[in-house]
């Protein structure tokens, strides 16, 4: 057994003979004999090198550091019969912290207006939220839940469940377009200022539909670099280049003229949207109660889980 796991021994015994004043009354409760109580005491003060009690043929005493000891003891006792309650709690109830990690710009438009009222209808739950594009590690990063934007990678440790997809169209500004023109063929992106989102790969590449409406990467040459889609959607409207961006990011802007959309004929291509979580943690209802709240908010219409 190790030098931790006997730090605890006689601890019980002792607080329990200081309650009652008795090593017999302390043994009742214990289930132990007043001979096995009085035996833990005594090995406890001599692991610890501190006489605890005052012992008489008529009753036990606390020594002064057995009162500064028992009100320790009783404060370490307090602390994990509370954690015990808080976990049995959040068996039933969400309370507790969940991380999530979500795409900037679509996690803050369209996921933390639900983080926003969970917080209000659950006073025990707690949220800790990274804003990024990068693709984190769910498990050696200890994160509760993630939102993820595209084709998923095969892995067995995590639970995706789908959510919606997002629409992509190709789009810049009416000074750009008036200064080089508006692309007419899918190949010249490989020769245009393009403005494109966090690079995962040494080739990136725009998703296009061809003629028979099916889906393919393009190559494109990258002049701007951007981890977050709200400051794509202002270099575009700047007029840095063309971007391909969702719909629910630019529609506004496509219906009052700052960004025009380009090669329509190729456009439409789709994204899936998920929430992946460690397989082991949906059981519990503070994650549990995240997840279903968002899908609850993908399946409304207009909700930016849709196109």
């Amino acid at each position: 057994m190790s030098r931790t796991s006997k730090r605890f021994d006689g601890l019980p015994e002792f607080v329990e003979t200081a309650r009652t004043g008795s090593f017999t009354a302390a043994g009742l409760k214990l289930n132990l004999t007043p001979s096995a109580v009085g035996k833990s005491v005594f090995r406890l003060e001599e692991r610890i090198g501190t006489k605890l009690l005052h012992r008489t043929t008529r009753r036990l005493t606390l020594t002064p550091e057995g009162y500064a000891f028992l009100e320790t003891c009783e404060s370490v006792f307090g602390e994990i019969e509370s954690a015990e309650r808080n976990l049995a709690t959040g068996r039933t109830s969400p309370v507790g912290r969940v991380r999530i990690d979500l795409p900037a710009a679509f996690g803050r438009r369209h996921v933390m207006p639900v983080l926003a009222s969970l917080s209000q209808v659950h006073s025990g739950l707690n949220f800790a939220v990274m804003f990024s594009e990068r693709t984190v590690n769910v498990i050696d990063e200890a994160v509760d839940l993630v939102v993820r934007i595209g084709a998923l990678d095969d892995d067995s440790d995590l639970v995706a469940r789908r959510l919606g997809i997002q629409k992509l169209v190709i789009c810049a500004s009416p000074a750009y377009l008036e200064q080089h023109g508006a692309p007419q063929e899918p190949l010249e992106l490989e020769h245009r200022d393009c403005i494109v989102g966090w690079l995962r790969s040494a080739r990136p590449a725009w998703l296009l539909n061809d003629t028979q409406g099916r889906t393919h990467r393009q190559p494109v040459k990258v002049r701007h670099e951007f981890s977050d889609g709200d400051a794509m959607v202002d270099a575009a409207m700047a007029g840095c280049g063309l971007c391909q961006l969702p719909t629910w990011l630019v529609n506004e802007y496509l219906q009052d003229g700052r960004l025009v959309e380009v090669l329509q004929p190729y456009a439409g291509a789709e994204m899936p949207i998920h929430a992946l979580w460690p397989k082991s943690r949906y059981e519990h209802p503070k994650l549990r109660v995240v997840v279903e709240a968002i899908a609850a908010a993908a399946a409304v219409p207009g909700s930016g889980f849709k196109p």
